[in-house]
């Protein structure tokens, strides 16, 4: 008996709930099973975030020219089932070798579906529609994270391999319900008798960049999106160690250890991000669903700069964390606002090609900036490598108001 395809947006809704739910599992006790089990020394443990990165690097434009030429619902189908196979591989053979070889396969996977996922449902619904979507897709994620972090930590008590485990065969059951349920009707591929396979990849490839080097608001978002990068990978492998370092942990409830706490943490930082989406759609919703959000974006941008310094400075534990969540949820609340604004810039032809881009930079920011900052904090202390972070990432709201007063010389100049 045929399954009937659902409407875009329940698909949609599915796959970055279902993605959410299983990377949560997967990711929440990946750095204790990669020590304790995996026996990775500190320096290994980088090695796997560089492997990640370099795969994004290497594959991030070609698989988006893939989803370009072909089909955007089978790139996310098969990047999917890669990461499927990636999970199994780590959970299943917990040693050096196949733990980095799954990492990069990982990061190969994550390339078929970035871009893909979301040029696939703005085709389906069409540009001037899809940010809602983005914003209820976010509270989503945020929402079935919550549930995986759960989960995540209750099996994990059993063997610390078992949520590696579940979540690659998740996704595995993740795909088959993709392949039977989601549709693709607003995509046009490229007929066969024009393809030219690396020639026309190619050709899409230099028609992103070209789109990127010419579109004000496409070339903004590119620097955005590396300025981000750059900050974001030292915060978010200092901010653990930071606590750790200056802050001494609460008994309270009959939680005593960093694994309990750090639980915690997470889950209330998730919840916190949540509640501003939320919020903010509910508050908010016409700016966050205007044409042209820069001021909103650079109001965000400098949110999050005030909760990476606040974070670095502060004396108290609560206090420091309060800012750490603030500058994570200014952030949800930015991701999806930004990803429609470049959406609707970008032409169907090339749109998985251009947002590829894009995240490719974001992976070569967090690349390029994670060693120098770790340098800096191991040199200087961890708030000094932090405070960086926040230099790095101010210049951000600056390239949105820019493009502020873009758009009002673009309205001159029509008028």
């Amino acid at each position: 008996m045929a399954v009937s395809k659902l409407a875009p947006r329940a698909a949609y809704y599915l796959f970055e709930g279902g993605t959410a739910l299983l990377h949560a599992l997967a990711l929440t006790l990946m750095l204790v099973f990669q020590v304790q089990v995996v026996g990775l020394t500190p320096f290994q443990l980088v090695i796997m975030g560089t492997a990640m990165e370099v795969a994004l690097l290497l594959f991030e434009i070609p698989t988006g020219a893939v989803a370009d030429l072909y089909s955007r619902r089978r790139s996310v189908l098969i990047g999917t089932t890669i990461i499927a196979v990636s999970l199994l591989l780590q959970g299943g053979w917990p040693y050096f070798w196949p733990t980095l070889a799954g990492q990069m396969i990982w990061g190969l996977g994550y390339t078929f579906i970035s871009g893909a996922a979301q040029a696939w449902i703005t085709d389906e619904i069409g540009e001037d529609h899809v940010q809602p979507v983005f914003t209820r897709a976010t509270q989503v994620v945020l929402t079935c994270s919550v549930a995986g972090t759960v989960v995540a930590g209750l099996i994990g008590q059993i063997d610390l391999r078992l949520p590696m485990l579940v979540a690659g065969a998740g996704f595995v059951l993740l795909a088959l319900a993709l392949v039977a349920v989601m549709p693709e009707h607003g995509f046009r591929p490229v007929p066969k008798a024009e393809r030219e396979t690396w020639a026309h990849l190619g050709t899409t490839v230099r028609a992103g960049l070209n789109l990127a080097r010419r579109r004000g608001v496409v070339r903004s978002m590119l620097w955005v999106s590396l300025l981000v990068g750059l900050s974001s990978e030292a915060v978010d492998r200092l901010w653990t160690a930071h606590v750790l370092e200056q802050f001494t942990l609460p008994s309270l409830f009959g939680l005593t250890g960093a694994a309990a706490w750090f639980s915690v943490f997470a889950l209330v930082g998730t919840l916190v991000s949540l509640l501003a989406s939320l919020v903010a759609n509910r508050l908010a919703g016409r700016r966050l669903n205007a044409q042209r959000p820069a001021v909103l974006l650079a109001g965000l941008v400098v949110l999050q700069v005030a909760g990476i310094v606040g974070f670095a400075v502060l004396g108290s534990l609560w206090p420091a964390l309060v800012a750490i969540w603030v500058r994570d949820a200014a952030r949800v609340v930015s991701e999806p606002v930004q990803a429609a604004w470049l959406n609707r810039e970008v032409e169907s032809g090339v749109r998985a090609t251009t947002l590829s881009i894009v995240s490719q930079a974001n992976a070569l920011g967090e690349a390029a900036g994670g060693p120098p900052m770790g340098a800096v904090a191991g040199r200087f202390g961890i708030a000094a490598g932090l405070l960086g972070c926040g230099v790095i990432l101010a210049p951000a709201a600056g390239l949105f108001l820019g493009l502020r007063s873009h758009t009002r010389a673009e309205g001159k100049a029509v008028s």
